[in-house]
């Protein structure tokens, strides 16, 4: 056996399939963790062209890969060329971890939705009874509501700014989250009472991220000043943005007394849930995979 840390003629492969990927932080986090769990594997982030998808992954199954990650923009494609998908890929119509199967084929399932709400449990263990608020209803803000609706929330609001988007939500999402409402974010007055109620607001909009283009775009935020005063100091607000840290939103957010997370936990906890998958150990080291993470983005 390979001693941890280096790579040999016995090292087995896990890895993160997107277009692109050469950004991702995954890597760094998933090799600080295989090293800590003592395990001859290397986690490498593969740019998988779309129109190469179903090779690559064919091919990788036959050289027997542990395991992989994908992300944009393959999430919602590659769950049709999974032979099995979990209930909650089912649901949600997007996957991003595939695990080998011993007879062929991948295993596809989803482990954004426990990635998003485990820090919120982790803060505070009963949700039932709150009131959320999602903003945006891209890719993304369909794992937010699983997780939402996971954690009990009795009232979950997600604001978009064209009904027809919305209506796709609901009508993909309210079977398994009928608390689940839409709200059309025409003006700041539409979400005022909205915002006037909720118990946490999770920013599912790129409104906010780092831009290596554009300088300004990370003093940008998805609320404008009058609508985070209209926060309740004490409540949630959770952006899912990690560049940069803490977001304009984040910031404002805080000033006005509220609790605040951010996209980087949620990468973490959905890394470590699929290193679970892979491994078959419960028993991760999460805070060694935040750690390289952290170094990766200060780097």
């Amino acid at each position: 056996m390979t001693r941890p840390g280096t790579i040999g003629a016995s090292t087995a492969l896990v890895g993160l399939l997107g277009d692109p990927v050469h950004h991702s932080l995954s890597p760094a986090m998933h090799n600080a963790a295989l090293q800590a769990m003592g395990l001859d594997w290397v986690f490498l982030a593969l740019p998988t062209p779309a129109e190469q998808l179903a090779t690559v992954i064919q091919g990788l199954h036959a050289v027997k890969c542990r395991g992989l990650n994908v992300t944009i923009p393959h999430k919602q494609s590659v769950a049709g060329l999974c032979r099995e998908l979990s209930p909650l890929a089912e649901r949600l119509g997007a996957v991003n971890v595939l695990v080998p199967q011993s007879d062929g084929g991948w295993f596809g399932t989803n482990t954004d939705v426990e990635g998003f709400y485990r820090p919120l449990k982790e803060a505070e263990p009963d949700w039932s009874q709150r009131s959320a608020l999602v903003l945006g209803c891209g890719g993304s803000a369909r794992a937010v509501v699983a997780g939402l609706t996971e954690l009990g929330c009795s009232r979950i609001q997600i604001a978009g700014r064209r009904q027809p988007v919305l209506d796709e939500v609901i009508a993909a999402c309210g079977n398994w989250s009928p608390q689940l409402e839409p709200l059309l974010w025409s003006s700041d007055a539409a979400l005022q009472d909205a915002l006037d109620q909720c118990d946490v607001v999770v920013n599912t909009t790129p409104v906010g991220m780092a831009s290596p283009t554009d300088p300004s775009a990370a003093l940008a935020s998805p609320l404008s000043d009058s609508l985070v005063n209209r926060l309740k100091p004490g409540s949630w607000v959770y952006d899912i943005i990690y560049t940069p840290r803490p977001t304009q939103l984040l910031k404002l957010a805080e000033a006005q007394g509220c609790r605040t997370l951010d996209g980087l936990e949620m990468l973490v906890q959905q890394g470590a849930a699929a290193l679970r998958l892979w491994t078959g150990q419960d028993d991760v080291p999460v805070a060694a995979m935040r750690d390289a993470a952290l170094q990766r983005l200060a780097a």
